[in-house]
């Protein structure tokens, strides 16, 4: 009787908020790939910065797909995958290339300003 009826329960919530978090990690990293240089991402030692638009694109696409979807789908290993990918660019790749643009000296030591 009740086999087509969806209700959502906390923990149905809580996938969906957590769905909604990792895809606002996956924009937020899309974004910050789009607005480094070119160039800082082979002087850097890693993958060029069109591959990286290439796979932040599609977990964002991915991470829309699991919020959309209601937070249980047949997306969830995809979705943690999209998740690790933002993370692996937020964590180790964003670091390095970020100091690619900011060119001179800004007056710091290695332990704080002189």
């Amino acid at each position: 009787m009740f086999s087509s009826f969806n209700a959502y329960t906390p923990l149905s919530w809580f996938f969906w908020v957590l769905g909604l978090a990792a895809f606002g990690v996956e924009v937020w990293a899309f974004i910050d790939a789009v607005r480094r240089p070119t160039a800082a991402f082979p002087a850097v030692g890693k993958q060029t910065k069109s591959l990286w638009l290439i796979i932040l694109g599609v977990a964002a696409v991915i991470g829309l797909a699991g919020v959309a979807s209601g937070g249980f789908s047949a997306l969830n290993i995809l979705e943690v995958a999209a998740f690790v990918a933002a993370a692996v660019y937020l964590t180790d790749v964003r670091p390095k290339v970020s100091q690619i643009g900011r060119g001179g000296s800004s007056g710091n030591g290695p332990y704080g300003p002189w």
